[in-house]
């Protein structure tokens, strides 16, 4: 990527300043160090790594990141340079020193310092008027300037600044030897237009603008920050000042993810680019979520948990026979593993039928209708339904089985006191309902009993066990079971449900019904002879 391209947006990533700013993100050294290999290796040209005067740590990790990250381009990135390698600073000479002493190991060094331009923070804050402010800048964009050539200016809250006071200050702090002039949004107030029109104003009316880099630097207190960042962009800004996942202070910053792919998804309409392996995005969002303990939310753009993922069926369908229907981006364009279906209550049969068939449990005509009922009565109590939850319900469809017997309806009483209990009501053959109550030993006890009672087929329990397909307490029960009639060889049954007595229940049924299956081969359909199964202690 030819990063002296008029299109080209010089990508500053401020996760391990601004982004490190919100409460409870601080990294340690380790982990600093660690984000900023990630984000050179996502391509970022410059990585603001820190505010070296805060603290001795944040000086130490600025150090370790411009001797190494600062020193070699990262192996097969596009880039013929390191990134370049920031430290920021306020309008004082302690400030920069440290601020240089944090970077001078890297190979291209550069000192951000800044100073509020608002007359609310000249007033309440800073106590100046507009003259000392400009004075002040002047001097230490000067006195940086003797560290290093790249210096980078902010006036802060420029956002509520007064434009022509703006256009007075930028002047004088190039001619002072700024190379870089970054506008910020720092309170997020302004709209889009407004934004946009500011840097316009300042390319236009600012004196050697057009010599230097015009960048931007939007928060989100009002949700707008990489709309805004997008509006300066388009107006003519050519460096965005961004963080991994939005974070920073208040309500954090604009996306990295978001304003990049933005541009590279709407290039035609933005007529920009930038150098950044999109392929990274997601990677890097998982490391910086893990290092700040700031989870991403499931519905965040480009790399939420949702972002690629779709669950209702209308969108399913489109999505089965062209993805382009309801995804403008690929899944692997940003570093997703892939698209996901998410089958919930809203899915429809073609994803569902979709998914069994990649999972390898293909169904059609009644399988598939059964099954897809079953998901349905299963979504209903569920958020979402997982792999393992259709690999269950596909199997008891698979089997070649007719279901003679079929559970209709289960109630049981247990606890550590009284006797557990258990009503069945069963559908026989011929559709007649069954009902029948008995006492166990345990809840599945009492059941199996009163199912024997019913169906009156004599047979030994020989294996019994459940476990929980996926996980929560909202997990899907699989039970299995098998059972030995007179002479016959064992039989099986399987059964799945989020109750784990009800699983229980189908799965016992599931293996009398085969058992009778192979007597409707034979000589007896309907034996009479009343049996009981070894007892299942609960």
């Amino acid at each position: 990527m030819n990063s002296s391209s008029p299109s080209y947006v010089r990508i500053f990533d401020t996760s391990l300043r601004d982004g490190e700013q919100a409460p409870g993100a601080s990294m340690t050294s380790a982990e600093k160090l660690e984000v900023a290999r990630a984000l050179a290796r996502l391509g970022v040209d410059v990585i603001e790594a820190g505010f070296p005067a805060a603290s001795p740590d944040d000086l130490a990790a600025v150090q370790a990141i411009a001797a190494e990250v600062g020193q070699v381009p990262v192996e097969g990135r596009p880039q013929a340079e390191p990134p370049v390698i920031c430290g920021l600073a306020r309008c004082t000479r302690s400030d920069i020193e440290a601020a240089w002493n944090g970077v001078k190991g890297a190979k291209r060094p550069r000192i951000h310092t800044f100073l509020a331009t608002s007359d609310i923070h000249l007033q309440h804050k800073l106590r100046m008027s507009r003259a000392e402010m400009t004075a002040r800048a002047v001097e230490m964009v000067a006195y940086a300037k003797t560290f290093c050539a790249d210096i980078e200016f902010s006036p802060e809250d420029a956002g509520r600044s007064d434009p022509e006071f703006l256009y007075t200050v930028l002047e004088a702090v190039i001619k002072a030897g700024a190379t870089t002039l970054n506008i910020p949004d720092t309170v997020g107030y302004t709209m889009p237009d407004e934004f946009g029109a500011l840097i316009a104003g300042i390319i236009g009316k600012t004196p050697g603008a057009k010599d230097v880099v015009i960048s931007v630097h939007c928060h989100d207190d009002l949700g707008m920050a990489v709309a805004n960042s997008l509006a300066g962009l388009r107006a003519g800004a050519r460096q965005a000042e961004v963080t991994i996942n939005g974070i920073g202070e208040r309500a954090g910053n604009a996306s990295l993810e978001e304003v990049v792919m933005a541009i590279r998804t709407r290039g035609e309409k933005l007529g920009l680019t930038t150098g950044i392996d999109a392929t990274q995005l997601c990677r890097t969002s998982k490391l910086v979520s893990r290092s700040t303990s700031y989870p991403v939310p499931p519905n965040k753009s480009i790399v939420g948990a949702n972002a690629f993922a779709h669950e209702s069926g209308i969108h399913q369908d489109g999505m089965i026979k062209n993805a382009q229907t309801y995804e403008i981006m690929r899944p692997e364009d940003v570093g997703a593993t892939q698209t996901m279906l998410v089958l919930g209550k809203h899915s429809g049969r073609a994803a569902f039928s979709k998914r069994l068939t990649e999972l390898g449990y293909p169904l059609d005509g009644d399988a598939l209708l059964k099954a897809f009922n079953g998901f349905k009565k299963l979504a209903d109590r569920k958020k979402a339904v997982h792999d393992a939850d259709l690999i269950a319900l596909a199997s008891d469809e698979r089997t070649t089985v007719p279901e003679l017997w079929a559970l209709d309806n289960l109630q049981v009483v247990c606890g550590t006191t009284g006797l557990p209990t258990a009503t069945v009501r069963l559908r026989d053959p011929d559709g007649k309902t069954h009902v029948h109550a008995a006492i166990g030993t345990g809840p599945v006890d009492a059941t199996y009993k009163a199912i024997d009672a019913i169906v009156k087929v004599p047979v030994t329990l020989l294996e019994f066990g459940i476990n929980g397909v996926t996980e929560g307490i909202d997990a899907l029960a699989e039970a299995t079971v098998r059972v030995r009639h007179e002479e016959q060889r064992s039989s099986h049954g399987h059964g799945a449900d989020t109750d784990i007595v009800v699983a229980s229940a189908k799965a016992y049924i599931a293996s009398l019904n085969h058992v009778l299956s192979r007597q409707s081969s034979g000589r007896a359909q309907h034996p009479q002879k009343t049996g009981t199964p070894t007892a299942v202690a609960q």
